[in-house]
């Protein structure tokens, strides 16, 4: 399935979204204009549907629900999330989901479930508050959605929300976790300290045949390096190994914490793409890596939705990656910040975009203007 349809209201910085998915999604925007919370969206939901998790802990591990509410809301202050799945972008959808979260007015100031909705090919299965919701408000302070005896009716919906992979893999944490405090999160591993340990627990014949795929696109970023794999050392800890070609007729082998930044990085954007996770989030993948590598992560990506169906959703600033020609107008959504929260809309439907676009310009520099800060050139008086 596929996440076709997302509406949000009074979400972080969002006052108000209702905009369509596709296959791939592109965010592009200025700084500040919330493309790491809209990817958010999707995290939380993770976080709520799986085990050990739920709205309390979820929440708790933002700061609560003052700090996920948008500062633009006013008269209704809950907070909605609703998603919509399809089997296909071109399918009727399959099913819809909405959460609404709300304070509790006295005592001990909780958060409550609002309502809570799952309608599977347009009939209702799940409907709350319920007559037992009203007796106990107790029950409120759950979902459905976190619990397996409660979630039957709409399970795939938990298991696909559960099932989301997000990485912002940091090269540092990767070559010493030993040296950042606090342990994973709960919903997964998103900066990398354990990204090692995952290698390590796939599957030993999946994880080489990866390592290949992963190897193979390496050698055109880094041309001196062959041999990827993986090896665990005397103390039973996990390394990425790989040869580096040099002038001496013996290559030398150099682990994880010899790799460049942007070794590092790729190796985590691809291992990411290659997992089987039917949505991938993947923040500013165009980090520390060259530019000319960083106009064919579009096209990796598709190719690889082409083997293995998946949706990635993608937080960018950068230029050189919206120049790949196979981008849609479609995929892209623009985030504008004003003083009533931002906006979301898919460029396709913005008339000055398409004027440039007709006009012959690509849909990089098209969209240019979007990503910049209206008063950047006033960083020269500084």
């Amino acid at each position: 399935m596929f996440v076709s349809h997302l509406k949000l209201k009074n979400w972080r910085n969002f006052l108000h979204v209702d905009v369509p998915l596709t296959e791939r999604v592109f965010l592009v925007g200025p700084n500040a204009s919330g493309k790491s919370n809209f990817l958010d969206v999707f995290r939380f939901l993770r976080d709520v549907a799986r085990p050990g998790g739920g709205i309390q802990r979820a929440l708790s591990d933002r700061g609560g629900l003052s700090k996920v509410r948008c500062l633009s809301a006013r008269k209704d202050p809950a907070v909605h999330l609703e998603v919509v799945l399809s089997s296909g972008f071109r399918d009727e959808p399959s099913w819809r989901y909405t959460l609404g979260l709300r304070q509790e007015a006295r005592g001990y100031r909780r958060t409550l479930v609002e309502y809570e909705n799952a309608w599977q090919n347009d009939v209702q299965v799940l409907d709350r508050p319920g007559p037992d919701d009203t007796k106990d408000v107790e029950r409120l302070t759950q979902s459905h959605l976190e619990q397996i005896n409660s979630n039957h009716a709409f399970r795939p919906v938990a298991k696909f929300l559960e099932s989301a992979l997000y990485l912002h893999l940091i090269p540092q944490l990767v070559r010493s976790p030993e040296a950042f405090s606090g342990g994973v999160q709960l919903g997964g591993d998103p900066y990398g300290k354990s990204f090692l340990e995952r290698v390590a627990r796939t599957p030993q014949r999946i994880r080489t045949a990866r390592l290949k795929r992963i190897e193979a696109a390496l050698r055109v970023a880094v041309p001196q390096l062959k041999n990827l794999s993986d090896v665990t050392d005397e103390a039973g800890v996990p390394h990425l190994e790989a040869t580096y070609e040099h002038w001496r007729p013996h290559a030398g082998r150099q682990r994880e914490d010899q790799f460049s930044d942007g070794t590092l990085r790729l190796v985590g954007v691809l291992w990411a793409l290659l997992e089987t996770d039917p949505l991938i989030l993947l923040e500013e993948p165009e980090l520390s890596l060259n530019a000319a590598i960083v106009r064919q992560l579009p096209g990796i990506m598709a190719r690889l939705q082409r083997t293995a169906p998946k949706q990635v959703i993608v937080s960018t600033h950068s230029f050189d990656l919206l120049t790949d020609r196979g981008i849609g107008a479609d995929e892209v959504l623009v985030l504008s910040p004003s003083p009533e929260g931002t906006t979301v809309t898919p460029a396709n439907t913005i008339r000055e975009i398409f004027d440039l676009l007709q006009g012959g310009l690509s849909l990089a520099d098209a969209l240019q203007p979007t990503m910049t800060p209206k008063s950047v050139n006033q960083l020269e008086l500084f």
